[in-house]
């Protein structure tokens, strides 16, 4: 069931504006980075009431901090007290800065998420996880908080590139896996080109939905949505700022490679799965080279992931696919070794 605060539209304008004839809002400012500012804004701009634009640049590398204080000082400078509303347009980075910026300021205004990603659409954008990054490790700081409304419009992905667009079938994928074995082959049995993105992203939802809606605040269940997350966010710290940085659903394409390894070590996940899935993964997306000499650093960064408990490094793996376990605990010689499986793999052609 998709959660009643999301809507799948083809109709967006009649969208937003049922959205404004329900609500009324003392100022309202709309979050964009350079991308979204030029292929989305033009958009809904007609659609909305009267608003600002906050404009921050565009990249995991900036989702710290730092532009958090500027978005902060922005929203203060236009005077936007407790019944103000930000707009999130754009993909992960905005929804997950926007949304933690909102929830903080004067202790918390509305937002609204509008993602003109695959990425966001299927992932981010629900759930209610709100964070930045910090000293190089992935959603270091945040918060939960549910947006008023996310709407999700599927022509948005028209805007993409192939590679955005294929970071964010990395999700589609892990959902599948993890909860659906049945939804499976009609993600696996088709080619990136033949793939159906809106009954991709309806089927995102409704697996994400069912998972959150048990276990909110991450305490259990949710933590199965972590499958290629605790190698994956590793890797992708690793390469974040450096000039062959990995988008996000790259980095956790190869996390899950990973972890289908550890899976079969740990959960006896039968290798005739582990062979399905890793190919079917290989296919979709290109090889991520990883020095051997960064092995190390990057098992030590999975030291600091979120789900770490009592310096336990825990992780999500799969006992068959569809059927995932979480908390289960790996140590760092686990992810070197796993680490070296990937890397082998690109030698052996497998």
């Amino acid at each position: 069931m998709i959660p009643q605060n999301v809507i799948i539209t083809n109709r967006l304008e009649d969208t937003i504006n049922d959205f404004f004839q329900s609500v009324s809002y003392s100022n309202t400012a709309v979050l964009v980075d350079e991308n979204t500012l030029k292929y989305c804004y033009p958009k809904i701009k007609r659609l909305l009431p009267p608003h600002s634009i906050i404009e921050i640049p565009a990249g995991e590398i900036y989702k710290n901090i730092e532009t958090c204080s500027r978005i902060w000082q922005h929203i203060t400078d236009l005077q936007f007290d407790r019944n103000a509303l930000i707009i999130n347009l754009g993909g992960g980075v905005i929804g997950d800065m926007g949304g933690f910026c909102a929830s903080t300021y004067k202790r918390g205004i509305d937002f609204i998420n509008i993602p003109t990603t695959l990425l966001a659409q299927v992932d981010a954008a629900v759930g209610g996880k709100l964070g930045i990054d910090f000293n190089g490790f992935k959603n270091h700081i945040g918060l939960f908080k549910d947006p008023e409304k996310v709407i999700i419009d599927p022509e948005f992905l028209q805007t993409l590139s192939k590679r955005e667009l294929r970071s964010g079938f990395a999700e589609v994928i892990k959902h599948s896996l993890i909860a659906d074995k049945i939804y499976w082959p009609n993600i696996s049995d088709n080619a990136f080109d033949q793939q159906d993105w809106k009954a991709h992203i309806a089927h995102s939802v409704q697996v994400k939905a069912k998972i959150v809606s048990e276990d909110f605040k991450e305490k259990g269940l949710r933590k199965i949505l972590n499958f290629g997350h605790t190698i994956g966010h590793a890797i992708e710290s690793y390469f974040l700022g450096k000039p062959n940085y990995l988008l996000h659903g790259e980095a956790i394409a190869a996390g899950m490679i990973c972890e289908l390894y550890l899976s079969a070590e740990k959960c006896f996940l039968p290798e005739e799965q582990v062979a399905t899935a890793r190919k079917f993964i290989l296919n979709m997306f290109d090889f991520v080279e990883i020095e051997e000499k960064s092995i190390p650093q990057i098992a030590r960064l999975a030291s600091q992931d979120k789900k770490n408990e009592s310096n336990k490094i825990l992780c999500t793996l799969l006992s068959e696919i569809g059927t995932s376990e979480f908390d289960i605990q790996i140590s760092q010689q686990d992810i070197i070794d796993a680490l070296w499986y990937y890397k082998k793999l690109k030698v052996n052609q497998i």
